[in-house]
């Protein structure tokens, strides 16, 4: 007996550490806080009104008083499996079934002056001659919680069999010794079969919220796409030879710091997330030249200086055009990278570029290997004003101005690769 009440008092510990575990977790609704409480709370009343009455200290003048506590245990526990399939998320088949209480206390009720089910006499606690009508009322609401796991396994298309499977044998093993050796171990199993349906809905949540993560993820990766190829494209329009060289130079910064990488250098910095960032935001290295007028950027002969200046201007623009464009559907890291390469690509290493006259690694790996890109595939291009330059001179003009213009470190890597570039160059 002692065995038996210290697993009691277990069991309603267990129940109210859940019940404070419930209230203070923030990935359940007020709606589900509600009914995991209320199936936990219903657990205490029960295994507490068991204990009551098998206690083993018995006076018969508390027998009405125990009557009436054993009246609401008995009409309760039925009432555990609509709570289960309501905090395991079916509230429309709970309050449907919320019927079966009713029944179930008219009957204890009706049945409790004549000890039809159960009885309180000199000698404590009997079962009556109809006790199966309780144990009936028990095994169809545990029927129906049984068939609740699978329809929510089913809903939720993360059907947990396993899971299932043991919730429904722990039960078994709290029903079988009730209704064959009158051994009550029945809210034992109830309070371990509430604890793990707790765990598995909350698995189903946790599973199907990173599901949603996932394809909000994926639409928001899809948006930037397209806003990236928009502005892309909105160059394009205005200037063929910038779409064109927008595409290409895409590609020259991914083989650059692949092959820097393998190379090693840079490797601290450079790791295939780096590398998908850079090949992501290098098409907006060139999107501030939407707010230069057709007739500097489109000049067939040499710009004036003070043409050159508005040309400059580009790059600043840029910066600040891909932070108010993007802000808001993005995450802040590709922001400030896109807008590192849109801001400062044309930095030189020894300081005399623009807009900010950075120099060395005080400009951002991205935009240096994105200098590089850019010089190559104009080099290489024919523009408006000038005819397109064989590589092999292109590749002679980037090694001259390693450590003046270019980073030399990725010069060298450059040029180790030539190849790559030529391959890409011909496509």
């Amino acid at each position: 007996m002692t065995i038996y009440i210290c697993s009691i008092i277990l069991t309603d510990l267990l129940m109210i550490a859940m019940t404070m575990h419930v209230l203070n977790y923030s990935g359940f609704n007020k709606t589900q806080k509600a009914w995991f409480t209320l199936t936990f709370i219903s657990v205490m009343i029960c295994s507490g009104g068991e204990l009551a009455a098998h206690c083993g200290y018995y006076d018969p003048a508390f027998a009405p008083l125990l009557t009436s506590i054993t009246v609401i245990q008995f009409s309760v526990a039925p009432m555990l499996a609509v709570l289960f399939s309501g905090a395991l998320g079916l509230h429309r088949q709970a309050r449907k079934a919320s019927w079966f209480t009713i029944v179930s206390f008219i009957i204890q009720i009706s049945c409790a002056p004549f000890g039809y089910i159960f009885f309180f006499d000199q000698n404590g606690y009997s079962r009556g001659q109809y006790f199966i009508i309780y144990e009936i009322l028990y095994i169809i609401s545990m029927l129906y919680l049984a068939i609740s796991l699978i329809i929510v396994g089913n809903k939720f298309n993360h059907r947990d069999t396993i899971t299932i499977v043991m919730v429904i044998i722990v039960l078994l093993g709290g029903i079988i010794p009730m209704t064959i050796y009158k051994v009550n171990v029945t809210y034992i199993a109830i309070g371990i079969s509430a604890c793990l349906c707790y765990i598995y809905y909350n698995d189903l949540i946790q599973q199907d919220t990173k599901e949603a993560l996932v394809s909000n993820q994926k639409k928001v990766s899809n948006m930037q796409a397209h806003i990236i190829s928009g502005l892309s494209n909105l160059i394009e329009n205005r200037d063929s030879e910038t779409g064109e060289h927008v595409a290409r130079t895409g590609k020259y910064v991914k083989i650059i710091a692949e092959n820097a990488a393998k190379d090693g250098v840079y490797s601290d910095i450079i790791d295939e997330h780096f590398i998908d960032l850079l090949y992501s935001a290098a098409p907006l290295h060139d999107v501030g030249k939407i707010v230069v007028s057709d007739k500097i950027l489109k000049k067939p002969g040499k710009l004036t200086p003070e043409e050159f200046e508005q040309m400059k201007k580009h790059a600043s623009s840029g910066g600040k055009i891909v932070r108010q464009i993007l802000s808001g559907i993005t995450d802040e890291e590709y922001i400030e990278f896109a807008a590192d390469i849109a801001t400062y690509h044309h930095e030189k290493w020894n300081g005399t570029g623009y807009p900010e006259h950075l120099s060395k690694e005080n400009i951002p790996l991205s935009a240096r290997i994105m200098a590089i890109a850019d010089v190559f595939d104009a080099l290489i291009s024919e523009r408006c004003y000038k005819k397109a330059m064989p590589p092999e001179k292109a590749f002679g003009i980037i090694k001259e101005e390693s450590g003046s213009h270019f980073d030399p470190k990725l010069v060298d890597v450059f040029l180790a690769h030539k190849e790559d570039f030529l391959q890409e160059s011909a496509l």
